[in-house]
């Protein structure tokens, strides 16, 4: 769990720090679900963005990884950016009318076979996919096809706000695991019952080491390769990606991915997460700071850990 303020005032900073940003949602939520979804994208790209910084925060994204991309690109750009991001963020807040929209989510791409054979079989299957259209969505839809869905989840700084976050996380699916040691406790046990798990990879990590994404080295988990390995688990890059009318999504799953070693199957991670992103620019979440400690002493760090990896032999490979 996130700590909690431990003195009056700093309950009561969070409190009303958590309830500023709860604000445009609650506004959201009085109009009907089929408007109530633009409204909030364009609230959150329009009057949020530039007020919180988020479009200085993907422009600088792109001009570290895009530089060639033109100003006037990049600027609109980061306006589907934050409409998508706010888009997420009240079809997250209002889970019944979502999961009733999301119910006939098509389903396609090769790796749902081989899914649907290792859950007959009772073995364990780990969806990695990225925050790229509405991660959300892919819960449903995957439930939907017979997975028993768990979530790894990072709880959020602010208190007030995290609970309301996990009761909504909550609603649309179960079992969830929060990140710390009980958590993966629990996740772990989830697994050696066969059962399936959805990590997102593409946040930075500062347990990670320096892969590339975009061309430019980005300090990148390997948690989710190694745990494929350690419980002989599918590993299946699943996307789901919002259609041309802004309200519904489709379902991508990609063929699994070979085991052989956490630095190899990362970079294949990163490889098709870039793939798709740069064919859905804008449903990323370039407001992210994803190259953030790409360098630095941290930096030296994940390269020295990274050459470690590198040296040792293949874990895949036993001859």
């Amino acid at each position: 769990m996130t700590d909690t303020p431990s003195t009056l005032s700093a309950r009561i900073k969070d409190t009303a720090t958590g309830m500023a940003m709860y604000m445009p949602i609650a506004l959201a939520r009085c109009l009907p679900y089929r408007w109530r979804v633009p409204a909030m994208g364009w609230i959150t790209s329009r009057l949020v963005a530039p007020v919180a910084g988020y479009d200085r925060r993907v422009r600088e994204n792109l001009a570290h990884v895009m530089p060639a991309m033109p100003p006037h690109k990049a600027r609109r750009l980061s306006k589907g950016v934050s409409d998508n991001f706010g888009r997420n963020l009240i079809e997250l807040y209002s889970p019944d009318e979502f999961v009733a929209r999301c119910h006939d989510i098509p389903v396609e791409g090769p790796g749902l076979q081989a899914i649907r054979e290792e859950q007959a079989a009772g073995r364990p299957v780990i969806f990695v996919t990225g925050h790229i259209g509405n991660f959300n969505a892919l819960r449903v839809a995957m439930i939907r096809e017979g997975c028993d869905f768990g979530v790894f989840y990072r709880p959020l700084s602010n208190t007030w706000f995290n609970r309301r976050y996990i009761a909504a996380m909550g609603t649309i699916s179960q079992p969830m695991f929060q990140q710390g040691r009980r958590g993966m406790s629990q996740m772990v046990r989830h697994l050696r019952r066969g059962g399936t798990l959805a990590i997102l990879n593409d946040l930075n990590a500062h347990d990670g080491v320096p892969l590339d994404f975009f061309g430019k080295p980005a300090l990148t988990s390997l948690v989710t390769a190694e745990m494929a390995l350690k419980f002989n688990a599918l590993l299946v890059p699943g996307w789901c990606l919002r259609q041309a009318n802004g309200l519904d999504f489709r379902v991508v799953i990609e063929a699994p991915l070979p085991h052989s070693d956490p630095v190899t199957m990362t970079r294949q991670i990163n490889d098709r997460l870039e793939k798709q992103v740069r064919r859905n620019m804008d449903q990323w979440l370039w407001i992210h700071r994803r190259w953030k400690d790409a360098t630095g002493p941290l930096a030296e760090g994940a390269a020295q850990k990274l050459r470690s990896y590198q040296r040792q032999p293949e874990r895949g490979d036993t001859g």
